[in-house]
């Protein structure tokens, strides 16, 4: 049976009604997605090669994902490349858990995702399994939003080289090769390695990247024994862009980046921009996977990882004083101008194995998973006016951060009805210390949490569909920057209820799903941000979030195909609360920040012949409010934008060729999807029309 491609050529997301090819897919996706398929929970299984190929010119994986059910995509260069993150359900990044292979992804201290240390990302996976609302245990941090898998891709058994090349709109180009042994040394070995250059001089002014990927896998297959070492990563630099606009100049220049500005000796006029005002990172991952066929119904897999980063950002402090750094004035000068770096070295590992059991009814997961992250954070700085005095360090502390989980899953088959039960408990200790006091950087303090997650859920068979019933409590611990901003800061507990249909009614295919979210403690954004751009969150007491997905998708046909999605949310808090000077202000019920009430996505695909393809893409978001207090001059409003994308393959003997064509924002309309407040809103502008060309060459 056919799929249900939600958003058509470009966004699409595998039906939850479809028949999966397994002679395609590795015992770790069979497993995954096939499992995932029959659970009782809001998700989207989609096909790399399917469902985003076309797309995959550049853009990070939370572009590409910005049409999929109840997703937002942000980006602070304003196109897309450096740094980009995405809401689902209105919760942010730090709410999603992201993994690689089941490996956690999300950072241990801040809890984010950070796609930017990993470009080109997208190139490397062959499925990615969203599951919306809390989902299924699985490794890392609790999801309160949504969970998503990148499954990475295995090298083919035949020899290929490929390239992908791309050029588009502010000077945007992906160049990337990609090689394939094939199998060989007795059909039990294969490799692949790519590598990925991405450049952008960005919307934003100044607003570049220079982006760096690599992947290289080594597959080993013997009998029931696949031996799988993965290594990846990559090298980001970027001109910071997280500063936003104020109002005034978001309507009259809305390119203007007050980063990296120096001002004359009055304060009053910007005399020029410092050229280093960057953020540079470099994240290497290494996976070994090791994936053990035991017997006809029981199947492991452990897999040992290891993520190391180390990177800084640079910044330009004028006028700043020589006591802030811990240095002493000079020549009977308080002040001066410094070069500050920031940097962060930290490293995680440790070990994640699953058992698959399979019988004739019941399906069985066990997981154990132990994690270690050490972090080491620490400041130098250095006078822009005496050169001759070194780099000096000015604070250090470090962190250590420990988890020991584990989860039992079944999947019970009885007549039309399958049962579903998941039990997860889970343990962190978190230690940091400073060892070197400076600039209020770094806490001493130890906190340890102990939650038990449990989850249960039922499936109804309706002959070509079904409908489900769930519930699914979770708990999160709080995150570096929520501990050091409030000691008293509360871990966040979920009850998540979900019901959802899922049926085909002849040409048409149709998924709707109900949902709410009862939340205590919930750690809402505040609408301010740190230093770093990061935003800061506070415990919102009691809080919901409730609404309806609805997805569909029509074949008019041979040629035409129509496809959408619909949600349709309330977000409120119940008892929120702000602090200021005077004193506690009780605001009772307030719509949560960055959590509009409306998302829908509408696509039309048009085939007129086998290799031609053309979609239109339309995305419509409500609006939104920059934090708690329902302020009408902090909402960001309403935007509807669409997107043109085209694709034609053929071939030239043995050479398989691609021609793709993206268009954002055809009708070139101005729109704000992300923001803050300081003094009143800030924004951080969004690009009008742009596009992306790409050239595909493949040889086999």
């Amino acid at each position: 049976m056919k799929g249900l491609f939600f958003l058509g050529l470009t966004a699409g997301s595998l039906s939850f009604l479809q028949a999966q090819n397994s002679d395609s897919l590795t015992i770790r996706e069979i497993e995954t997605v096939s499992f995932t398929k029959r659970l009782p929970v809001a998700k989207e299984i989609i096909s790399v090669q399917k469902d985003l190929d076309s797309r995959n010119l550049g853009q990070d994986l939370p572009i590409l994902l910005k049409n999929q059910t109840s997703v937002i995509s942000t980006s602070d260069a304003g196109n897309g490349v450096g740094y980009t993150g995405f809401r689902i359900r209105g919760v942010a990044g730090r709410g999603i858990n992201v993994m690689m292979n089941g490996v956690p992804f999300n950072d241990s201290e801040s809890q984010g995702t950070f796609f930017v240390n990993v470009p080109d990302l997208t190139s490397s996976a062959s499925q990615i399994v969203i599951q919306r609302g809390v989902g299924t245990s699985n490794n890392g941090v609790s999801a309160f939003g949504a969970s998503i898998n990148v499954i990475s891709k295995e090298p083919e058994e035949k020899f290929y080289f490929k390239t992908d090349d791309s050029y588009g709109s502010f000077n945007t180009y992906k160049y990337s090769a990609e090689i394939g042994s094939g199998k060989f040394w007795k059909d039990r070995l294969s490799i692949m390695g790519r590598y990925s250059h991405i450049h952008s001089d960005g919307y934003i002014d100044r607003a570049f990247s220079d982006l760096n990927s690599y992947n290289f896998t080594a597959l080993f297959e013997e009998g029931k024994t696949k031996l799988r070492l993965m290594a990846f990563g990559g090298k980001e630099k970027t001109y910071q862009a997280w500063n936003g606009v104020d109002r005034k100049t978001w309507e009259t220049n809305p390119r203007y980046n007050f980063s990296g500005a120096i001002y004359d000796a009055n304060w009053e006029n910007i005399i020029g921009f410092y050229d280093n005002e960057t953020d540079n990172y470099r994240q290497n991952h290494y996976q070994l996977l090791w994936e053990q066929g035991l017997n006809e119904r029981w199947n492991l897999e452990t897999t040992l990882h290891y993520t190391k980063g180390r990177g800084y950002y640079e910044n330009y402090k004028q006028g700043d004083p020589y006591a802030r750094y811990n240095l002493p004035d000079f020549n009977g000068e308080e002040y001066s101008d410094f070069i500050r770096k920031k940097w962060l070295n930290n490293d995680f590992y440790g070990i994640v194995s699953t058992l698959y059991g399979k019988f004739d009814n019941v399906d069985l997961n066990f997981g154990l998973v132990g994690n270690q992250y050490f972090g080491r954070h620490y400041g130098n700085v250095r006078d822009v006016f005496v050169p001759q005095i070194p780099q000096h360090e000015y604070y250090r502390n470090r962190s250590v951060k420990n988890e020991v989980a584990g989860f039992a899953k079944a999947l019970v088959k009885i007549n039309d009805f399958e049962l579903f039960g998941d039990l997860q408990l889970r343990n962190i200790d978190y230690d940091t210390k400073i060892l070197l006091e400076g600039d209020g950087e770094g806490a001493d303090l130890k906190r340890n949490w102990l939650f038990f997650n449990p989850k249960a859920g039922v499936n109804y068979r309706l002959g070509n569909g079904k409908i489900f019933l769930s519930y699914a409590h979770a708990q999160r611990e709080p995150n570096r920057d929520d501990l050091f901003s409030n000691n008293d800061v509360k871990a966040e507990k979920l009850h998540d209820f979900e019901a959802g249909i899922e049926k085909r009614f002849g040409a048409v295919e149709f998924t709707a799903n109900l949902y709410y979210m009862y939340y205590i403690n919930q750690l809402v954004l505040n609408g301010q941000i740190s230093s770093i751009g990061e935003f800061i969150r506070t415990n919102s007491g009691k809080s919901y979030r409730r609404g309806i997905e609805v997805g569909a998708l029509a074949k008019l046909g041979k040629q035409w195909e129509v496809s959408g999605n619909v949600s349709l949310s309330q977000n409120r808090n119940l008892d929120f609360r702000i602090e200021n000077e005077n004193g506690i202000n009780n605001l009772g019920n307030t719509e949560i920040s960055f959590s509009p009430n409306v998302i829908t996505n509408l696509s039309l695909k048009y085939n007129p012949t086998k290799n031609f393809q053309f979609a239109l893409i339309n995305q419509y978001v409500g609006k939104q409010y920059l934090d708690n207090t329902e302020t009408a001059d902090l909402q960001l409003k309403d935007y509807f934008l669409t997107d043109f994308n085209a694709q034609y393959q053929f071939k030239i003997n043995k050479h398989d060729v691609a021609l793709k064509l993206l268009v954002n924002n055809i009708f070139d309309q101005k729109y704000v999807n992300n923001g803050y407040v300081y003094d009143g809103p800030i924004y951080f502008a969004q690009a009008g029309i742009n596009f992306m060309f790409g050239i595909s060459w493949k040889i086999q």
